[in-house]
């Protein structure tokens, strides 16, 4: 797996990222994410997220993977108390709903992933993770990610060409999940997301070939270099509203497919990427990204 998918994967780098995410989202006019730092930003008209005052002009959601807020011990106070600067802050500007029941096998992407759909693992496609054993035609059993682009089949890294290619996202029908960011963008909002169970690219192997076509620079640069294709092009991304400029062709926007959504998908655009996404933000971040990126160019033995 990617090193900067690694590195996400654990819950203080989940926490750093989606602090820099929140700031980064600010900078980005209408955008907003949905999860680890999900926004839903109605800096424009466009945006309607039509609250009962009309007030709401943004929706963050910050997820912190198996954070109690009750106490397992009662002797012990939990995760959240003590964490007091959080809790005081849930409490004095908002609600905090005590009443959600973790999946079991409670693990990070089934975790994310029930968050974010409203649906245990049965119904979304993914009730054991991060990792799975899925069954090949001749009765042995190969490895399967968790962390797969939403319309991705099962990812199997160890092999270019899994026997099985069921939907990794996939519901009691058959066809794919229903996407966590279409209510908002239907409604006019720019979705912004960054290291949220696969709603952003997830790998360089399969993801970036996919999305930005197979003889595409950025697929060749997966191929020759994939530590810096994983910081050019995986986990961070925008779903637009439809017709927003921010994810036009001109800022190497993609299309947004979404074959299997109830009720159609069709003309959305999405960025794909910390080198698509920062360029377009505060110039301080765009210098966090050429650092990053040299970074990880310098890793790579180049």
């Amino acid at each position: 797996m990617d090193l900067f998918m690694r590195l996400w994967r654990s819950s203080l780098s989940r926490v750093a990222v989606a602090g820099m995410l929140l700031v980064m989202m600010v900078g980005l006019g209408d955008v907003g994410t949905v999860h680890n730092l999900t926004t839903a930003h109605a800096a424009t008209s466009s945006c309607q997220l039509n609250s009962a005052q009309g007030n709401i002009q943004h929706v963050i959601y910050i997820q912190f993977d198996n954070t109690h807020f009750t106490r397992d011990n009662p002797n012990v106070p939990s995760d959240l108390e003590q964490m007091p600067h959080l809790l005081n802050f849930i409490k004095n500007n908002g609600t905090l709903l005590s009443n959600q029941h973790t999946p079991l096998i409670a693990h990070t992407a089934t975790d994310i992933l029930t968050s974010i759909t409203g649906l245990y693992g049965d119904r979304q496609g993914v009730p054991v993770s991060n990792t799975y054993q899925y069954y090949k035609p001749d009765g042995t059993t190969s490895l399967g990610i968790s962390f797969a682009y939403w319309t991705d089949p099962i990812f199997d890294p160890t092999t270019p060409h899994p026997t099985d290619t069921t939907l990794n996202m996939i519901d009691q029908r058959g066809l794919n999940t229903p996407a966590p960011w279409v209510p908002f963008t239907r409604a006019g909002c720019n979705v912004g997301s960054v290291a949220t169970a696969n709603t952003i690219l997830e790998n360089s192997s399969v993801d970036v070939s996919k999305v930005f076509g197979p003889n595409s620079p950025q697929a060749k640069e997966a191929k020759n270099n994939p530590t810096l294709a994983s910081a050019d092009f995986v986990g961070i991304g925008v779903h637009c509203a439809k017709g927003n400029a921010l994810c036009s062709s001109s800022n190497t926007g993609q299309p947004d497919l979404l074959p299997n959504e109830p009720g159609g998908y069709n003309g959305y655009m999405a960025l794909y990427g910390h080198k698509y996404v920062a360029p377009l933000n505060h110039p301080l971040h765009i210098q966090t990204y050429r650092r990053t990126r040299w970074q990880s160019h310098r890793s790579a033995g180049n």
